[in-house]
């Protein structure tokens, strides 16, 4: 019944679940600004690590040292993500869903004043080791941001509002592309400035966030406080007949789980196998289907065909914040399996026509044109349903007590996946040239067999209806009712 009075009842937009979601994010746009402000002024700060070695040692930084601890410099925060997301579950359930987000936000501000006052200190490796403390930062809030969005959110906004952390990480690295042109921060005397900024949103979370109410389920479901979710729901949807319709939806679900689940409880629960499967596949695919590889090396790729690869690669980002944004509208409309279906499906034809555009490129050089649209098709294709899906479909997928650790596959997953494709591709691509979009192209559709035959639609519908769907076939196949097949 419970359920039912949800379904019917559609929670309107109000200002404090406006405003909850919009702190929330600036977390993630703190993580876009990062991951784009470092490759136009690259040059700049490795004369940086240059000077500072030529300064204590008295000669030149090798190229070959220069090479390494430029990469490292780099990778390093995907790694720092990686050990990050270790840690999501344990202040996830420790300290709730919006105070993780408030404690977590610490390592960002210790991370971008560390990376800032690089320069005056004289030190790369004060530089590394801020990559490494935002890289923390990073895997822990990318998991946290759309765990505490999907709780507070109702039922008919959720996947357009979980959406928005994406549009916020797209908005970063947009804002970091510009940020680190030579024409605006990415200079010799102002890239310590450019490194600090992110130090704006991350205060202004500070300032916004405490007056946000806690996640309602985890108030009740993990906290027994069904006095605080009353009171945090009606802070939320401001209609107590909605109220009153979601706390009993809760409590069904809670009928069904049991408090806290650690990772081995997690990975030998029967009901879990399937959607584990699933964030595997989702959050692989997304990562090692090429996306990350086109945007990273975009300005390489183009550089041999056009002489200012640089506003290409600005183009690059534009289009994955707009297609983010366009996202946003089509994710209650068209639900979570359509568009991840047409992802895959489009970045493995994307691929597969790279590979042979790259093949002619020398023969018939007025085919580099194709290649920019086939990258910014495969951008926005990533950005419609892969990308923004991933991050939080986990949060669907799972009931209360399994989504901290699932969260935090989540995490490990996409930041695991980011930092083995930076490892891998350049020596790829240096031994296959063009080649290697066809192995793009074959995790594409692998991901996109897997989620036709086994991605349920969520769009719409409670969490405890997802998970009832998943227990519900955990119970049929007990009894071996081989007949039944609800991921069809």
């Amino acid at each position: 019944m419970g359920t039912q009075t949800c379904h019917r009842l559609r929670s309107p937009l109000t200002a404090v679940l406006l405003g909850s979601i919009l702190a929330t994010v600036l977390g993630s746009l703190q993580i876009g600004y990062h991951s784009g402000n470092v490759n136009a002024p690259a040059m700049v700060i490795q004369d940086f690590f240059n000077a500072t070695w030529t300064v204590r040692n008295g000669e030149p930084m090798p190229n070959h040292t220069l090479t390494l601890l430029w990469s490292l410099s780099v990778s390093i925060k995907d790694f720092g993500a990686l050990l990050g997301s270790l840690g999501v579950r344990h202040v996830a359930v420790a300290y709730g869903r919006r105070n993780s987000i408030l404690i977590v936000n610490l390592l960002s501000v210790l991370g971008a004043v560390l990376m800032s006052v690089s320069k005056a200190a004289e030190s790369f490796e004060v530089l590394i080791v801020g990559r490494l403390v935002f890289g923390l930062f990073c895997g822990l809030a990318m998991s946290l941001n759309p765990l505490y969005i999907q709780e507070v959110s109702p039922t008919n906004l959720r996947g357009a509002f979980a959406t928005l952390n994406q549009v916020a990480f797209a908005s970063g690295i947009f804002i970091g592309m510009l940020a680190g042109l030579e024409t605006a921060l990415g200079t010799k005397h102002q890239w310590d400035l450019m490194l600090s900024l992110s130090l704006v949103p991350a205060l202004l979370q500070y300032l916004l966030l405490p007056f946000c109410p806690e996640s309602p389920p985890y108030l009740l479901l993990s906290r027994g406080q069904e006095a605080g979710a009353e009171a945090a729901l009606l802070s939320l949807r401001g209609d107590p007949d909605r109220v009153l319709a979601e706390l009993e939806e809760m409590k069904e679900e809670a009928s069904h789980t049991r408090a806290g689940i650690g990772f081995r409880q997690f990975f030998t629960k029967a009901c879990y196998r399937k959607p584990i499967l699933l964030v595997l596949v989702i959050n692989l695919g997304s990562q090692l289907s090429g996306f990350n590889a086109i945007v990273n090396y975009s300005t390489k790729m183009f550089q041999d065909s056009f002489s200012e690869a640089k506003y290409l690669t600005l183009g690059v980002g534009a289009v994955n914040m707009t297609f983010t944004v366009v996202a946003v509208f089509l994710m209650e409309k068209a639900g979570r399996r359509k568009l991840l279906l047409t992802g895959f499906i489009s970045i493995a034809v994307c691929n597969l026509l790279l590979t042979t555009v790259d093949a002619v490129l020398t023969l018939v050089p007025e085919v580099r044109y194709l290649q920019v649209l086939l990258v910014f098709s495969l951008v926005s294709a990533y950005e419609l349903g892969p990308g923004p899906i991933s991050w939080f479909i986990a949060a669907e997928l799972f009931d209360q007590p399994g989504r901290p650790v699932a969260m935090a596959l989540t995490s490990m997953f996409n930041w695991g996946g980011k930092f083995v494709l930076a490892l891998i591709f350049p020596p790829l691509l240096k031994l296959w040239g063009g080649y290697v979009y066809l192995l793009f192209t074959a995790v594409a559709l692998t991901a996109f067999c897997v989620t036709w035959s086994r991605m349920p639609e969520t769009k719409g519908r409670s969490f405890n209806d997802i998970a009832e769907e998943f227990r519900g076939a955990e119970a049929i196949l007990l009894r071996n009712k081989s007949h039944f097949n609800t991921f069809k």
